[in-house]
C-alpha cells in the first residue's frame, strides 16, 4: 500500500505556515490522505500512546510522521527517541522535516532511527520542490501498520 486511502499523515510542527505549505503541495501531487496536525511533541505522544481526551491512534492503521525538531513541550529529537524505543511504535516511518541543517543533528536523527531527513529550505521554490518530490515518493512507498492496540502510558 502506498499513500493509499488508509494512510494517515501526521505532521508535528509548530509553524502553521509550513504545515499549510506541506499539505497544499502534497495535495498538488495527488496525496489526499487524512492529515493530523500537532503543534507540539507532547500532543503527538498523547495521540500515539492514546492518552488524554484528544484523538488517539488506531491499531492496524498505517501512519507516516513528518516531524519537526524545534517544537514546544517535547522537541522532535525526544519524540523520535521515544517512538523508536517503543516495541509497537518503532515501525512508524518518521521523516524529519525541519529547518535545522546541523550535521550533528542530522546524524543523531539517523542514529535514533528516522527514515529520512529533509531540510526545509528558506527559499520558497526549493521548499515546494522538496515537498513535491516527497509526495511523489509517498505515492509509491509502502507503510507498515501499527498492530498492537496498547493502552500503555509512557512517562516523558
Amino acid at each position: 500500500m502506498g499513500a493509499g486511502v488508509d494512510l494517515t499523515i501526521l505532521i508535528a510542527d509548530d509553524d502553521e505556515g509550513h504545515v499549510y505549505l506541506v499539505r497544499r503541495n502534497l495535495e498538488r501531487v495527488g496525496i489526499t490522505n487524512d492529515f493530523l496536525h500537532f503543534t507540539n511533541g507532547e500532543a503527538l505522544l498523547d495521540f500515539l500512546y492514546m492518552r488524554g481526551d484528544g484523538p488517539h491512534r488506531e491499531a492496524g492503521r498505517p501512519y507516516l510522521l513528518l516531524l519537526d525538531i524545534r517544537m514546544p513541550r517535547v522537541d522532535g529529537i525526544e519524540v523520535l527517541r521515544t517512538i523508536k524505543q517503543d516495541p509497537t511504535l518503532k515501525l512508524l516511518p518518521v521523516i524529519m522535516l525541519t529547518t535545522t541543517d546541523s550535521p550533528g543533528e542530522i546524524a543523531l536523527c539517523h542514529e535514533l532511527g528516522c527514515s529520512s531527513y529533509l531540510t526545509k529550505s528558506v527559499n520558497y521554490e526549493e521548499f515546494v520542490d522538496k515537498i513535491h518530490n516527497l509526495g511523489l515518493f509517498l505515492r509509491i512507498a509502502h507503510m507498515p501498520t501499527l498492530q498492537e492496540d496498547d493502552l500503555r502510558s509512557l512517562e516523558v
